[in-house]
Parts: structure tokens; sequence; C-alpha cells
């Protein structure tokens, strides 16, 4: 026993690795594998802080910075805090670096957003030639024909381009979040000089939840290091078993050079053994990583609940099976509250069901276009409704005049500067204008039924009381009758979006895999159901065995290429790996006995840990 290293010590030549490659005499980059509940975020600050003891001062009068790139706001500040905001170290999402390194480039980027443009409009004009007049499709694609070749138009008379990380970026002169990243990608990879400021201004980079980062930007990154091995420290912390976004590099691992430093951190701080030894059996079949319980960590409990799918009401069905953890666990707790458990579910339709906003999600989530924006909250229509109606709604259901007032000053066409000042002794009229338009949406949204979003846009236009943005003006004609995927969602119902809303920022008792990733719970139920999903991109019953791999399966493994199960492995991974004392995973299918011999078999669950529901009186 006095040979043990303590816990708290276990990855400590992991730490030391990083630490030793944060030396500005002498740069080094590294990728460190750091797998769930690993302390990854402490290694980092801990790196930074011990960088800034020694070197600090050179930093300081060379006026350098370190960079830390995160994937969220809340992951940004957490960072910021932990450094007491020290100035010489510079934290922001992945967006707002990019932003930081072309921002004032404009002519640059007009030419960039100019020669994008014409390939679009191009590809536009050859889709439409050679597909059918009339339909969906058609459609969609001359609105969006039609937006580019406006947009193209009013290119010249651009005098400085704008973006907001956390905005919504509507305004003529702004760009979109997807272009910035893919801009400072082809700078980082085209031009030298921008490298080049790039190590002046940063001599450590670092990128939290690297697997993550959008695969042209990597790209872009790796450009950087390759060119200035000896001048910077580009540092890549994360876990590519925990990779989420369909838009993160895949062959992350196997793209980082030969002579970087690979650091792992093999220990588990979070979750009890039962669990570790559960995560670490899903991931046996893909790099076959293995984590360690910490050896004060309790045994926890993890049940499976097979589940035919007959009917029966769902909520229902998890709301007994809490009971039941409750008994398994003797943790009351699982059926306290309801709010208590966290729910998880891999597929984001299956928690637009539960939680009533099914007819607004479903035919958005077939865009694949903006699939990424929708199921992160930052899809700038669904922005319109979420960030400009409902605060407003919610202000005017309260009877929060200075609210309201807020809501329309800051969103509002009505009180635009320009239109006060030009107004001159008829503001009165103005004033009386927006409080005529507020008070039409107050008494539409005050009736015994949420109305439409379709009914929300047509008042919002008739009266201009917000700007609309692009890609719902086709629908703000009260005559308009447009049948595709925004048409359709449009007849989701206002209280749908607040529904959303909720799911997106994480307040409801559901949640998404993106939301919690970096997040832990005590009790942790995950719902798993391929009937319910009607996913394309994951397959719960073939992740199982339950069923066979099909011969599309077969050749995507013979290339190397992704399937179905990596993706639902990944997944159910992130999920599971969140508790922090007990697992439930309810898995609704229609063979119970398949999926009870195939879990056993692959020494996953024990036979008393796995359930069929309900049980057999």
């Amino acid at each position: 026993m006095t040979n043990m290293v303590p816990d708290d010590r276990h990855d400590a030549a992991a730490d030391e690795t990083i630490r030793a490659c944060l030396d500005l005499t002498a740069p080094q980059s590294f990728f460190l594998y750091a797998g769930a509940g690993s302390g990854k975020t402490r290694s980092l600050v801990g790196a930074i802080a011990e960088l800034l003891e020694r070197q600090g001062r050179r930093l300081s009068l060379t006026s350098q910075k370190i960079a830390v790139i995160t994937y969220t706001n809340a992951a940004t500040d957490e960072i910021r805090q932990r450094l007491a905001f020290d100035p010489r170290v510079e934290v922001s999402t992945i967006h707002a670096f990019a932003w930081s390194l072309i921002r004032g480039y404009d002519q640059d980027i007009r030419e960039w957003v100019r020669a994008e443009l014409g390939e679009r409009i191009g590809a536009l004009e050859d889709q439409i030639r050679k597909g059918r007049a009339g339909t969906d499709t058609a459609r969609r694609r001359e609105r969006d024909l039609e937006r580019r070749r406006a947009r193209l138009a009013g290119l010249g008379v651009i005098e400085r381009f704008i973006y907001s990380p956390t905005g919504d970026n509507r305004t003529r002169d702004a760009l979109n979040h997807a272009e910035v990243i893919a801009m400072t990608s082809a700078f980082l990879t085209e031009r030298a000089g921008l490298r080049r400021q790039v190590v002046c201004r940063y001599p450590v980079l670092l990128v939290d939840e690297s697997q993550d980062t959008a695969a042209r930007l990597m790209d872009g990154l790796l450009t950087l290091q390759r060119h200035h091995p000896r001048e910077i420290s580009l540092g890549l912390f994360g876990d590519t078993m925990q990779r989420i976004y369909m838009d993160g590099k895949p062959d992350l691992a196997d793209a980082i050079p030969e002579d970087w430093q690979r650091p792992r951190k093999a220990m588990n701080h979070r979750c009890p053994a039962r669990i570790v030894r559960l995560v670490n059996a899903v991931r046996a079949d893909d790099d076959g990583q293995v984590q360690v319980a910490r050896s004060d960590a309790a045994t926890g409990h993890v049940r499976v609940f097979l589940v035919p799918p007959n009917g029966a009401d769902a909520s229902s069905t998890e709301d007994a099976i809490r009971v039941r953890m409750a008994e398994v666990t003797g943790d009351r707790n699982w059926q306290a509250d309801g709010r208590a458990v966290k729910t998880l579910a891999l597929e984001h339709l299956m928690s637009a069901r539960r939680l009533g906003f099914a007819s607004l999600f479903e035919p958005l989530n077939r865009i694949n276009a903006s699939r990424t924006s929708l199921l992160n909250g930052t899809d700038p229509s669904l922005r319109f409704f979420t960030g400009d109606v409902l605060p407003l709604v919610r202000a005017l259901r309260d009877g929060d005049r200075f609210a309201v007032a807020a809501c329309v000053r800051r969103h509002s066409p009505l009180l635009a500067h320009e239109r006060l000042v030009t107004a001159g002794d008829q503001q009165r009229d103005i004033l009386s204008e927006a409080k005529a338009a507020c008070d039409g949406l107050g008494a539409l949204v005050s009736g015994a039924t949420s109305p439409s979003l379709r009914a929300v846009l047509h008042h919002v236009a008739a009266t201009n009381l917000l700007t609309i943005p692009d890609a719902l003006q086709p629908f703000a004609d009260a005559e308009a009758a447009e049948p595709d995927e925004w048409g359709e969602a449009l007849d989701a119902s206002l209280a749908e979006v607040e529904a959303y809303d909720d799911y997106i920022r994480g307040l409801s008792r559901f949640d998404t895999h993106q939301g919690v990733k970096g997040l832990e719970f005590p009790r942790v139920m995950v719902v798993l159901s391929d009937d319910e999903a009607r996913g394309f991109l994951f397959s719960y019953d073939k992740f199982f065995g339950v069923t066979a791999k099909t011969a599309a399966d077969l050749k995507k493994e013979a290339e190397g290429s992704e399937t179905g199960i990596d993706r639902t492995r990944r997944l159910f991974y992130v999920v599971c790996s969140r508790a922090r004392k007990s697992l439930a995973i309810v898995y609704y299918t229609t063979d119970c006995e398949a999926a009870r011999r195939m879990l056993i078999e692959r020494a996953w669950f024990e036979a008393e840990e796995i359930e069929t529901w309900p049980p057999k009186s």
C-alpha cells in the first residue's frame, strides 16, 4: 500500500509533460488525451498558471498573450475565473477567436465572400437547370439563389464587415458563423502573413474540446504549427470518443505529427467504479483507451431496462422506472422530483416529442445545411423567435412595461434612432404606433391556445414591430403559402418555441448531449429508441448487436469511413459518463430477449443489472 500513487497524483506525468511543452524559449506542441472526468480543465488551468509564474514577465514585456480557445461561453467564463481574469491570457470561444484574427481585413473578406457567392450561385443555377420545376426543393433553391444574388450585388457598398459571435448577424454587412470559420481556415492555410501575425501575438495557443473544433479550422491551425514549429506551442485538449458534432475532424488523432508530445490522463475522478467499467467496455471496440476509478470511488449502480415499444405512455413508463431506481439504489431522489434526475436522449427528435415541440423540430431537422445551428440554438430564424419574440411576449404576459419598452428599443425598427430623429415633433405618433403593435401582439398571445408562428410572423410583418430575418421574409406575407420545411415549421405554436428554447438552454428535465458535455449529474437516465427517434445517423439495435449490420455498414467499415454505429458509440459514451452516482438506461426495443442476450454476451452488464419492463407479475 505504501507504493500506491495518490489519486490526485495519478496523472502527474501528463501534467508535467504539458508544462514542459509550455516553454516560451523552446515551445513544443502536444495532444492531450483526456477521457471523461479526467480533470482536463484543471490540467489546462494549472499549466497556464505555472507558465505565468515562470515566464509571465516575458509575456508582459513583449505584449504577447496565451490564447485559449473553448467551445462554449460557459467554459470561457469558468477558465477566466480560475485564472483570476489575468490579462495575459486571452480566453474566447472558437468563433470569437476566429473573428479576432480576420476582423478589419475588409477588402480580403469582400473578395472571399464574392468568390464563395459566385461558386454557390453557379451551383444553384446548375441544380435548378437539372432539377424538376415546381417541387419544394426547386422553390427553396430559387429563393436561395435570389438571396445570394442580392447579397452579391450589394457587396460593393459595404465599407466594413461586422460579426458577433453571440449575435444573429442579420444585417447586410454582417457575416454569419459558418463564413467566419471557413474564411479564417482559408486565410490560415493560404496566407503566410496571417500565420506570422498569429505566432507573434500568441506563442502559446491551447484548444479545448479539440475533437469538436470545426475540421477546416483545425486544418488551418495544424498548418500554422507546421510552418512555425519552433515559435508556437499548439496544445490540443480533448478525447476523440467525445466528438459529438458532425463538423469536427474525425481523424484528428491520426493527423497529429509524430514529433508532438502525446500525454494521457487515465484517471476518472467523476464516475463510480461500476460506471467507469461500463464506459471502458463501450470504447473497447473503438480505441481501447482504459480509465481507472479513484481509489475512494463508490461502487455505483447501473441498470438497463428493456421496454417493448407497445404504445404505452413513455413518460409514465419512465416515471415508474425512476421509482424502481430509487429501490435499487436506496436514493429517494430518483423518485422525489423528476428534475433531480437528468434525462438524456441521443436523438433530439425523441426529446422534442417528449417535451412537445416535435412539429417545430421535425421539419427543420430535415434541412442538412442548418442542422448544427438548430441543435445548438444559433439558427438565425429560430433566434428571431427565441431571442426577439419570446422576451417581448413574456414581458407582455407579465404586464412589465419596463421590460416591454426595453425589448422594443432593442429590437424594433419602429424605434430606430434614425427614425426618431427624423420624426422630430411627431415622435409621440411613433411611440403610439409601437404601443399599438405591442398591444396587438399581446392580444394574439393571450388566448386560450398558443398562436402559430405563422400568425405571429404575419402580425410582426404587418406592424413592422421587429426586424424579420431574410430567410423568413418569403413567409411574412399573409397570402404566401410555402410548403417547404420552414413553411411546415411555421404551423407550430409559439408554445413549442418556448419548449425548444428551454431544451436548448438546458432548463428542461431532458437535455442535449451537446449541452451536457463537460457536465456531471448524480443521477442520469439515458433513453434509447430507434423507433421513436426515426434517426438515420444512429442505430441502437445495431450498436448493441440486436440487428445485423447492413451491406452499407460493412462497406463503410472496410473503407475506414464513419458509420452510424461509430456515432452511436460516441454519444452513448458521452451520456453514460455524465453519471456521478447511478445510471439508468431505458432501451425501447422490439426484441428484449435478443437485447438481453447480446448485452450479457458483450460483458457490458451482469444479468441482474438487466430488467425487462414492465416486470412480469
